[in-house]
């Protein structure tokens, strides 16, 4: 299966790169397995062995409105080789080559407390790139309430070993 997303994130990709098109297609790739993954009625009629192709392509071109054609097109020919299964793996797959493409760095910040927009951006961590302005970041937090325990027990240890040293 993964070999298959392969293959069609590949050619979406080519496709949108030829069109100048990468950012809309992306865009629109994403906002459509977001939505089957949050619909269970959609994913049964994406997904449904007794709908016939054709009725799964027109439902989509009827459900879709102002999408770029070349992502239609691509829509049509997963459900017409019963490849629709696969698409949040096409998204991933996607997903990196645009980052390779657009040459994006992904950066994880583990953090013991909330991070808000003021504590944390992407502008800050780029910034770290300075030297190297072709590369950019795209920065994801996560709160880890272990984080700030580990660090004070980190310390108790230290504090306990110093005295010991002593």
């Amino acid at each position: 299966m993964e070999e298959i997303a392969q293959v069609y994130a590949r050619s979406l990709f080519e496709a949108a790169k030829d069109q100048d098109k990468l950012d809309e297609i992306r865009e629109q790739l994403g906002t459509f397995a977001d939505a089957v993954a949050e619909s269970h009625d959609l994913q049964v009629f994406l997904f449904s062995p007794y709908l016939s192709t054709e009725e799964k392509k027109q439902g989509l071109r009827r459900a879709i409105e102002g999408a770029d054609e070349a992502f239609l097109n691509f829509l049509d020919l997963m459900v017409e080789n019963h490849r629709m299964p696969v698409i949040f793996r096409v998204r991933r797959e996607f997903d990196e080559l645009w980052e390779e493409e657009n040459q994006l760095l992904p950066v994880q910040v583990t953090s013991a407390v909330p991070l808000d927009a003021r504590r944390a951006s992407d502008r800050e961590v780029n910034a770290a790139f300075k030297d190297r302005p072709e590369v950019k970041s795209r920065m994801e937090t996560e709160w880890d309430t272990t984080a700030k325990a580990g660090y004070a027990r980190a310390r108790e240890l230290a504090e306990s070993a110093a005295v010991k040293i002593r």
